[in-house]
């Protein structure tokens, strides 16, 4: 059997056993108040659907997390490749790094909400406290951890800083970018959730809140599933982009 197609059917067939699994014991062992069935969360999403109830929370819990995550990108990739090419902002900013990365971003809620209300601008700061630290990590361990070879040969051929750092240090760092990226993108849709769980009044955190209020399981599942799926496709989106920057790095420095 083809490696891709046994692949395949292992994936899809545990899959499938799972969630027959499931719902076989929500029907006979579990009351569905405490664990919905996979048939009722879907259905449950398609009435969602067709009222349009979670239309508007979907685009609220979009934005939310499309301007945060895109800010602390914008921010993050060029704040640690600075920091990993230049030593005294190294010296000088490590330490504030080396703080935020140690305190849950999440705690930072409540004095957000203070500052900034319950509105979409105290979620999309939790958002993107909760990005932009790993992506910076990812970024300036990247420039640390090129190859000292390659960096001695160009040097060797009287490169200039600048031809070093685009023809090696950048093309270098890319899988660490990305494996931020994807990290940070996981930390962006939790900052999503807790921020709408905490201090909200629309999004599909919100909508989480309300069916577990009213112990609505289906419509939890809901909204985990979509969750879910988003992160499962950003990471999926990601992984196709760094691909195209395969032929961009040197090749010593390929996989």
């Amino acid at each position: 059997m083809c490696p891709s197609h046994e692949k395949a059917i292992a994936n899809w067939g545990s899959l499938a056993l799972f969630l027959g699994l499931w719902e076989y014991a929500c029907g006979h062992w579990v009351d569905p108040m405490f664990l919905s069935s996979p048939s009722r969360v879907v259905a449950a999403g398609v009435e969602l659907v067709r009222t349009g109830d979670i239309w508007s929370d979907l685009v609220v819990s979009a934005n939310e997390f499309i301007w945060g995550y895109m800010a602390a990108v914008a921010v993050a990739v060029p704040l640690g490749l600075f920091i990993g090419w230049n030593r005294r902002a190294q010296y000088m900013l490590q330490p504030f790094i080396d703080i935020m990365n140690a305190v849950p971003r999440i705690t930072f809620l409540p004095i957000l909400v203070i500052w900034f209300g319950i509105g979409v601008w105290s979620k999309l700061a939790v958002v993107f406290l909760g990005a932009v630290i790993p992506i910076t990590i990812a970024a300036y361990s990247g420039v640390k951890t090129n190859e000292a070879r390659f960096l001695r040969v160009a040097r060797s051929f009287g490169a200039s800083g600048f031809k070093i750092f685009t023809s090696i240090i950048l093309p270098g760092s890319v899988p660490f970018i990305f494996t931020g990226l994807k990290y940070g993108a996981g930390r962006a849709l939790l900052g999503v959730v807790v921020g709408e769980l905490y201090a909200s009044t629309a999004g599909i955190g919100h909508m989480i809140a309300d069916a577990g209020n009213t112990l609505q399981t289906d419509v939890v599942f809901v909204g985990v599933v979509i969750f879910t799926v988003t992160g499962l496709v950003i990471n999926s989106l990601l992984d196709r982009i760094e691909k195209r920057f395969e032929r961009w790095r040197p090749e010593g420095a390929k996989r």
